[in-house]
């Protein structure tokens, strides 16, 4: 029997995990670990992989390495449990923008799908009658996925550096709950997100003129109950835009007026046209000069907002958008904000800037050792570079190697490709949304593939013997 809409059977997920384990039994081959305990300079075993990230990218690798037979992985999140990832932090959208249809975290295994947990949850009639995936539901359905697949995470873990062991190893330098920690690892995956290319960004206008206190970013901590009665000013028109200015306003804000360069809105979104198995699949065999070209060609055009926030914020009284208005000049008067655009100066009493992110590869503490030895675009195809603030942006994305590997400067630095970028470094190499939840199904298996290569080859020294020794007889005489 159906349930209506929004119920919630804790009994039904519950059997639906028990089932998930079950099956996950029966598809398990092969099913031993096969990896050799990697040892470092003291004797001591090292992790085979260490995933730095918990949300959705760390989750489903972890399970894409266990799957095939590696053991020995770490996972850590700064975060603490529940936080993981961006769905409980700022991400203010009502639902995700991918297709309800999405899958990848499942790995083919329809009991550990998004649509088998919401049909357990909510029934049947709520999944047919669903347009976009709830943002809370996903997380829960995130939290369920760990919980079902028993996947371990260490959390309050904030990784500092990531760097060589001096050998061919990695480690991972970490402030953890107990204190300054070191991991030693044979690879690392930086599953970070889109902000693990750099920094959010606010222009330099705004922050050179208006004292922290007046404004903040679109992807950081706001209290928006402060906002109770304000003039807010939103700077941008992506999905985060439309997402902080509908939240301000929900929290008694009097006014949000969304300021932008475009004389229009974007209406088609791009992304939607890369989501085919082939370009999903098969991104990284694309020549150079298609992959850079795609990569300007998004930065140029840019994606819509989400409809579910451009239509919340456009229904809220208050609300308003202002295209054509670049930032002319930004001045503090007292405690207020004065923005002037081409048409005329408007008057804020706080302002926020969705205005993306920085590539900045220096700025973030896991890649302060790595910045300097990865090879950048700019470096590697320095033919592609045309003039412009633009092209100077992509040319600081990192070259990454087919499997989301970070390719050496130099041989010097070989250990570099044993660390594999699982985020927005991997725009312009892998695709503009490979990591993202629609990328899931081709991007995962790439990455555990690449891994589970190089893992393999540390190996190929003990291989010969290994077989020599190999004794489980399936005849007995």
């Amino acid at each position: 029997m159906n349930q209506l809409p929004g119920a919630h059977d804790i009994t039904a997920t519950n059997a639906l995990a028990e089932r998930a384990r079950a099956e996950r039994g029966q598809l398990a081959y092969p099913d031993r670990v096969w990896t050799n305990p990697g040892l470092s300079a003291s004797g001591e075993a090292i992790d085979d992989v260490v995933i730095v990230g918990a949300g959705q990218s760390g989750l489903g690798i972890y399970e894409g390495l266990r799957r095939d037979g590696v053991a020995r992985i770490r996972l850590v999140d700064a975060a603490p449990p529940g936080r993981e990832g961006v769905w409980e932090t700022f991400a203010r959208m009502s639902t995700l923008r991918t297709p309800k249809i999405l899958n990848g975290l499942d790995f083919g295994q329809p009991s550990l799908s998004i649509r088998s947990w919401y049909v357990a949850r909510h029934g049947q009639i709520a999944w047919d009658e669903l347009h976009q995936i709830g943002r809370s539901d996903w997380a829960d359905y995130l939290a369920w996925y760990r919980e079902t697949l028993e996947i371990s995470v260490e959390n309050g873990v904030t990784v500092t550096d990531v760097r060589s062991n001096g050998t061919d190893g990695v480690v991972v330098d970490a402030q953890t709950p107990d204190g300054p920690r070191s991991f030693a690892a044979r690879t690392v995956v930086l599953a970070t997100g889109y902000d693990g290319a750099g920094s959010w960004s606010a222009p330099s206008i705004v922050q050179d003129a208006v004292e922290p206190a007046l404004w903040s970013h679109s992807n950081g901590n706001i209290d928006f109950a402060a906002l109770a009665g304000l003039r807010v000013g939103v700077i941008g028109h992506g999905a985060s835009a439309f997402d902080n200015a509908a939240s301000a306003l929900a929290a008694g804000a009097t006014s949000a007026d969304l300021l932008f360069r475009r004389a229009t809105l974007p209406r088609v979104n791009p992304l939607r046209h890369v989501e085919t198995a082939a370009l999903m699949g098969h991104y990284p065999a694309l020549s150079d000069e298609t992959r850079f070209a795609i990569a300007r060609f998004i930065k140029r055009v840019d994606q819509p907002p989400a409809e579910s926030g451009y239509r919340a914020a456009n229904a809220m009284p208050g609300f308003a958008m202002h295209p054509s208005s670049p930032l002319v000049s930004v001045e503090q008067v007292g405690q207020t904000v004065h923005v002037t655009t081409p048409h005329r100066t408007f008057v804020f009493d706080h302002l926020i800037c969705a205005t993306g992110l920085r590539v900045e590869l220096e700025n973030r503490a896991e890649l302060q050792t790595l910045a300097p030895l990865v090879s950048r675009w700019s470096q590697q195809r320095p033919d592609l570079m045309q003039t412009g603030e633009a092209d100077r942006t992509l040319g600081q994305y990192p070259y990454l190697g087919p499997s989301y590997e970070f390719t050496p400067v130099d041989d010097a630095h070989h250990w570099v490709s044993r660390v594999f970028a699982f985020s927005g470094l991997g725009f312009i190499s892998q695709g503009p949304h490979s990591t993202s939840i629609s990328g899931h199904k081709h991007a995962i298996p790439r990455v555990v593939r690449g891994i589970t290569q190089r893992l393999l080859l540390d190996e190929q020294p003990r291989i010969l013997d290994d077989l020599a020794a190999f004794d489980t007889a399936e005849v007995y005489l």
